[in-house]
């Protein structure tokens, strides 16, 4: 019987997944720019700047349906659970990763990284956003979190891909509700993996500085 419920579920789910990536590439005209990777099948983290809450979407919108059916954006559960429609959007739409950003809704003993680390496991690609918030400042990036260092320390064989998205603030400005006419593009690079011997502050720097060399001259530098 549970089986019968879920099926209106999943169907609803996957019109509205194609409905968001039919509206994402309709405002801004997102188009993906594979420069240091080909789209294949093959297990990644996409790690990205963050500017806007459109920034999931954009990057998952661009992924050849084929992929994207295997590639979770690890999200915050305090966000995505807060009602029932971002409950239906983050879990069931984008097959989120959530990870609860409070300790204290965290249950005992319980490192919020192994929800990344099972996802990894079962085979899955990840997006995510090293800088943990919203970049809101001037400079190109804001510091990374360890998240990323972890996730390439715990499981090596994995592409660990920087992933820019450009022009999204200039599309959408602060206070604006129509889009402007500009073209979003997501660029993917070359992929990197943590050194043998590499300590975690000099791997965020050389992945951060990976990530920045994808944004188009003077964008954000």
């Amino acid at each position: 019987m549970k089986t019968l419920l879920a099926l209106p579920r999943r169907l609803a789910a996957k019109i509205v997944g194609l409905a968001i990536s039919l509206l994402v590439r309709f405002l801004t005209a997102v188009r993906p720019d594979w420069r240091g990777i080909e789209p294949v099948h093959r297990q990644r983290v996409y790690y990205a700047n963050h500017v806007s809450n459109a920034d999931m979407p954009m990057i998952w919108s661009v992924l050849p349906p084929n992929m994207r059916r295997t590639v979770r954006p690890v999200a915050a559960a305090d966000y995505w659970l807060k009602n029932k429609l971002r409950a239906f959007v983050g879990p069931e739409v984008f097959n989120c990763v959530l990870v609860d950003r409070r300790p204290e809704a965290r249950a005992e003993n319980h490192d919020p990284m192994q929800n990344i680390l099972d996802a990894l496991d079962d085979g899955s690609s990840l997006i995510i956003f090293p800088e943990g918030n919203r970049n809101m400042t001037e400079d190109p990036l804001l510091p990374f979190k360890a998240g990323l260092y972890n996730m390439g320390r715990a499981r090596p064989q994995v592409d660990l891909v920087p992933t820019w998205i450009a022009n999204v603030t200039d599309i959408m400005p602060k206070g604006e509700v129509i889009p402007l006419p500009l073209i979003c593009t997501v660029t993917f690079g070359a992929p990197i993996h943590v050194g043998a011997d590499e300590d975690k502050d000099a791997f965020l720097a050389r992945a951060a500085d990976a990530l920045a060399d994808l944004a188009p001259k003077g964008e954000r530098l």
